[in-house]
């Protein structure tokens, strides 16, 4: 099973809205083969806590416009350190970027395959995502992956 066209539509138009907003690192993953709760991720991050909140909102505020869609759960509001917003098809992370490097949620998922995002999203990847691919991989060499 794939994701479904408007999975991957909500998807489209999340790393777009956290793209204008300066996140970095974007990336998507179809879970829909792993998963049977959602189809897809969007992984995204931003320098600083204030940025993490600028960026969920614009998710939020471009999905309920133009999509009609709202969340059904949003965690981590409080802290800004790490967001989730759930609308049940996708699923996206917004981290801090130090939360990204040290989580490296791209080594879970980095058995399924990664949708293609629109070009203005795809070119905010940054040194980020490099290093926390490269901590994925150094821990999958090593024995027990430490992640301190």
């Amino acid at each position: 099973m794939t994701a479904t066209d408007r999975s991957v539509h909500l998807i489209n138009t999340a790393a777009q809205a956290a793209a204008d907003k300066l996140a970095h690192d974007v990336i998507a993953y179809d879970v829909s083969d792993v998963l049977s709760i959602t189809d897809a991720f969007l992984l995204a991050s931003a320098p600083n806590d204030r940025q993490v909140k600028a960026i969920v909102d614009e998710i939020e505020e471009r999905l309920s416009k133009e999509l009609g869609a709202k969340p059904v759960r949003r965690e981590g509001d409080r802290e800004a350190r790490w967001v989730l917003l759930d609308y049940v098809d996708i699923v996206v992370h917004v981290q801090h970027s130090e939360e990204r490097v040290f989580y490296a949620l791209e080594r879970l998922w980095k058995d399924c395959p990664e949708l293609e995002l629109p070009d203005d999203a795809r070119a905010t990847r940054g040194k980020g995502e490099e290093h926390a691919r490269e901590r994925a991989a150094e821990a999958d060499q090593e024995p027990g992956g430490d992640w301190s």
